[in-house]
């Protein structure tokens, strides 16, 4: 029997997460990670929301006691604070954050580890739909979950090798609905709690809110401009957009417009056509590789956000720790700030973060 630490943040997932690694005989320790950050998502009985309410925190100690586990809580609320730091900075320069990913990065198989190491335990277990699969050389692999429709193999590209072998992924087998299932037949009392959807530490469509309560003194409102140069309206901030949004851009212009550029030096948010977002390349730095990926060019499948399928592509290492990725169609929606991971087929390669 192994010793293990479950992230468990109250939902379904991470609920018989820890009932399947307890069932393959591991001594299970459940977590749930406290980010301290006080929103009216804490209050809001809106339970798709976040992951690290109260009433999820009360969830998760639930179904620890109904499954006879030992539970803690840690504070990382400092943790966290660096986390909406980043999330803050991102759109302030105009970027589109994806505060998940850095999430999985620097706590759930951070500083998780570190804890996990204080009670001598080996492994890390979360709920994600993925798989832990070892190539034929022994490397750890990280691979698509069996259910597409719920994979998170996307936010996870960032972990190192060294943790990746550490890992377990008990949920990666199992499609959405066998979980349910399970944690209706054990009886667990959120097997129809809806899934966290939004970022946890915003308000439900509200992050813009968010941003300027904690921008400083710097003003991001300007102006919206054609991408021919025409003026058509202002705007209270940069942070309100990101590449590819067509909805709440506050102007009528007869016929759909997208959002194909934000620059953060002059404040303009620059609307066009949707051909307009069409890329062919993009190019991404801060790359973190799960297989050698060599220096010739190679063909992979490549997922520039969480919810858009894979395109092919092919892609070629940059010196400087960079990468270029050449679709063989045009990409729309490319938006700096995001993540390209790259797949061959079901394994994830690695990526990068689209500059």
């Amino acid at each position: 029997m192994s010793r293990v630490v479950l992230a468990m943040s109250g939902g379904v997932d991470s609920s018989v997460a820890a009932h399947l690694l307890r069932a393959a005989g591991h001594e299970v320790i459940g977590v749930f990670m406290r980010h301290g950050e006080q929103t009216a998502a804490a209050a809001s009985t809106d339970r798709k929301q976040g992951c690290c309410s109260a009433a999820d925190a009360l969830d998760a100690q639930r179904v620890a006691d109904q499954l006879d586990l030992p539970f803690y809580v840690l504070n990382l609320q400092a943790e966290f604070g660096q986390i909406i730091d980043y999330f803050v900075g991102e759109y302030v320069r105009g970027r589109t954050p994806n505060p998940c990913i850095v999430c999985n990065q620097w706590l759930k198989f951070g500083k998780l580890f570190e804890y996990a190491e204080s009670v001598g335990a080996y492994c890390v277990a979360t709920g994600h739909y993925a798989r832990c699969v070892p190539a034929a050389n022994g490397i750890p692999g990280l691979c698509r979950g069996v259910d597409w429709d719920k994979d998170q193999s996307y936010v996870l590209f960032g972990i190192g090798l060294e943790r990746l072998g550490r890992m377990l992924l008990p949920l990666g087998g199992y499609h959405k609905r066998d979980i349910r299932r399970m944690a209706a037949e054990l009886g667990l009392r959120v097997a129809e709690k809806r899934d966290s959807q939004e970022i946890c530490f915003v308000p439900a469509g509200a992050h813009g809110a968010f941003v300027r309560a904690r921008r400083g003194a710097r003003d991001t409102a300007g102006r919206i401009v054609t991408s021919e140069g025409r003026v058509v309206g202002q705007h209270a901030g940069i942070e309100r957009f990101t590449i590819g949004q067509r909805k709440g851009l506050g102007v009528a212009l007869g016929e759909p417009y997208f959002v194909v550029h934000i620059d953060p030096d002059s404040c303009d948010v620059v609307i066009g056509r949707h051909a307009e977002l069409a890329r062919q390349i993009l190019n991404a730095s801060h790359t973190n590789w799960l297989v050698d990926p060599g220096q010739e060019p190679f063909r992979c499948q490549a997922k520039i956000r969480y919810n858009t399928a894979a395109a092919a592509a092919t892609a070629l290492v940059r010196a400087g720790d960079r990468l270029e990725v050449v679709f063989d169609a045009p990409c729309y929606g490319v938006a700096p700030g995001q993540a390209v991971v790259l797949y061959d087929g079901d394994r994830v390669l690695g990526g990068g973060w689209i500059d």
